[in-house]
């Protein structure tokens, strides 16, 4: 079972133009998108690469071609509502992508939506362990580079964090 989540690593504020992309409107905060993929147990298996902080996590997925790996590597994903509208595959093709339902203004959910809400929402707990342990670290708080060179700096700390966490 695969697991997936996007996360903002907070990074310092940069001065000039350049610096607008790397400002999260949602967390009100300066930093870069990283989209990984853990297990069942919370242990990262993989993380994207480092976007401006105002790109959306279903952006980020969609530029990686997250979807179309999966499927090729016999995967799904578990995520959370966030990742909505991202498997865009027929009804008859296997999910890449599992998430929830969403409620409307003028739909509410029904008593087994929210039950399987609630089993998947137990089931993703492990994927904040794992971002834990990468964002841990006090280095991706000190960057004030570009997203490329933190993209090197992200992976590196994955593998770092993967042999620690394996002791």
């Amino acid at each position: 079972m695969i697991l997936l989540d996007g996360s903002l690593i907070r990074t310092r504020r940069r001065t000039g133009t350049q610096n607008r992309k790397n400002y999260s409107g949602k967390h009100k905060h300066h930093g870069l998108l990283v989209i990984p993929l853990t297990d069942d147990k919370g242990r990262l298996l993989w993380v994207s690469a480092a976007r401006p902080g105002r790109t959306s996590e279903i952006a980020a997925c969609r530029h990686d071609r997250l979807t179309a790996r999966l499927r090729a590597a016999g995967l799904a994903a578990i995520a959370d509502l966030g990742f909505v509208g991202l498997d865009d595959s027929g009804p008859d093709a296997d999910p890449a992508v599992i998430t929830g339902c969403k409620a409307a203004r003028n739909r509410p959910l029904t008593r087994g939506q929210k039950l399987s809400d609630k089993a998947l929402a137990a089931v993703r707990a492990p994927v904040g362990h794992g971002l834990a342990h990468l964002k841990n670290r006090r280095v991706p708080g000190k960057v004030r580079t570009a997203p490329e060179w933190a993209t090197a700096l992200v992976r590196a700390l994955l593998v770092l964090t993967n042999r620690e966490v394996s002791r």
